[in-house]
């Protein structure tokens, strides 16, 4: 792993969107892995306004997104479907075509979750980004998530909701499935990067680059990729 430490939220962005940047730079057709969640929007605002300089185009790359809750619309403004495009897709240059999410809101969870890892099979990530949960999870694959795994269906843990739980207007409306790639589908991506971001991450950075891989912590299984970067800042890094 190769580790970054930046001084604030707003450097580990733009460090961060250098790794993406470069990746689109080698190759227009890039396959971004995207994820949700507050702490790459800053990442995506730099991506926002790299495109309008005309640094980098999105017009050939391909996308596959992490996770999405079970049960919302669309539609629905805490739906990551909704996220992607309010915090990147609509403001950059790329083909809405080319954007791809699973979808919770289906009657066959089952089908859907075939269908997304036959997807993932036919476009290996170039990179996939990745948040970090506070006890260790990637994307929505918790505690005890089989490295094996590919897309499934998770119950998702009162830890979770209650960090997800800021977005919405009560506790009680925050979903309690996702439909999310899974460890498998993740570690298939060429090149991961790891964002994080608050003290309040620091103890699953730390199990995350020193500790043991073991599926209690499924962000540790990362230490068996070939080519990971991860991108904090001094608080996240703080036990280090």
């Amino acid at each position: 792993m190769k580790v970054i430490i930046a001084e604030n939220y707003d450097e580990m962005s733009k460090k961060a969107a250098e790794v993406i940047k470069d990746v689109v730079k080698n190759d227009e057709n890039a396959v971004l892995g995207l994820a949700t969640g507050t702490t790459p929007i800053g990442l995506y605002k730099e991506l926002i306004s790299a495109c309008a300089k005309k640094e980098i185009s999105f017009k050939n790359v391909k996308t596959v997104n992490l996770d999405e809750y079970v049960g919302l619309p669309k539609t629905h403004v805490q739906s990551y479907d909704y996220f992607m495009k309010d915090n990147l897709f609509n403001h950059i240059d790329i083909d809405i075509a080319n954007t791809n999410l699973p979808c919770g809101d289906v009657k066959d969870l089952d089908a859907e979750c075939a269908r997304y890892t036959a997807l993932l099979g036919k476009m290996q990530q170039s990179v996939q980004l990745l948040g970090l949960g506070s006890n260790g999870h990637i994307a929505f694959n918790e505690p005890g998530t089989a490295f094996d795994s590919t897309t499934h269906i998770v119950n998702l843990t009162e830890n979770t909701i209650k960090d997800n739980s800021r977005l919405f207007d009560d506790i009680s409306e925050v979903p309690t499935k996702a439909i999310t790639m899974g460890i498998k589908n993740i570690m298939n991506a060429k090149k991961i990067l790891v964002i994080a971001s608050g003290k309040n991450k620091a103890q699953a950075v730390y199990n995350m680059i020193k500790g043991p891989v073991v599926e209690s912590c499924p962000a540790s299984v990362l230490q068996n990729h070939k080519d990971v970067v991860v991108v904090v800042d001094k608080d996240a890094a703080s036990m280090l």
